[in-house]
């Protein structure tokens, strides 16, 4: 299992991803929103690793004056692997890669393992996920599918939020939050 540091959007942001994950999930395919967890939202993963421990959250808060970011949320990217990941690109701004890496700097020492190498600054990709585990003969519907219901969507989004996702224990820590 892993552990993560994660950013959350504004609610319209929030819904605006949940309805392409509903839109996939309307034509059969793999979506985010098969997940019925509660803490299964929306997220940009900052940090992951097999485990982070619960110390880092009061480190993590000292961040809380970085938010709220705004940010662009940019075209749909596949992440080829075994079965592929769709998602929709981040624009990496200079505020947001410079949270990222003091995220990844205050994390270090509390991670068990190494974070994982697509976490570390200078290759990271920040995304929203909108299907995972999508197979080669899925894959160019869920592309259409996610495009064609992303039109009308704001193109630009607010983070408000910040957690730490504990997957051993199934829990979400809420580290920030902050209104728009």
């Amino acid at each position: 299992m892993a552990h993560s540091i994660e950013l959350l959007m504004d609610p319209d942001t929030d819904a605006a991803v949940r309805r392409m994950w509903t839109a996939l999930m309307d034509n059969g395919l793999p979506s985010q929103g098969n997940h019925r967890s509660s803490s299964n939202r929306p997220h940009i993963t900052l940090a992951a690793a097999e485990g982070i421990d619960a110390a880092v959250d009061d480190v993590a808060r000292t961040l809380g004056p970085r938010l709220p970011l705004r940010v662009d949320i940019g075209a749909t990217v596949v992440f080829r692997g075994g079965r592929s990941t769709v998602a929709r690109l981040v624009v990496a701004s200079r505020d947001l890669l410079a949270l990222h890496r003091e995220v990844y700097e205050i994390a270090g020492p509390f991670v068990r393992g190494e974070v994982f190498p697509h976490c570390e600054p200078d290759r990271w990709t920040p995304h929203l996920t909108v299907a995972r585990r999508v197979t080669d003969d899925q894959l160019g519907r869920a592309v259409a599918v996610a495009d064609d219901s992303a039109h009308g969507v704001s193109l630009t989004a607010t983070i408000i939020g910040m957690r730490r996702w504990d997957s051993d224990a199934r829990a979400e820590v809420d580290l920030i939050s902050v209104s728009e």
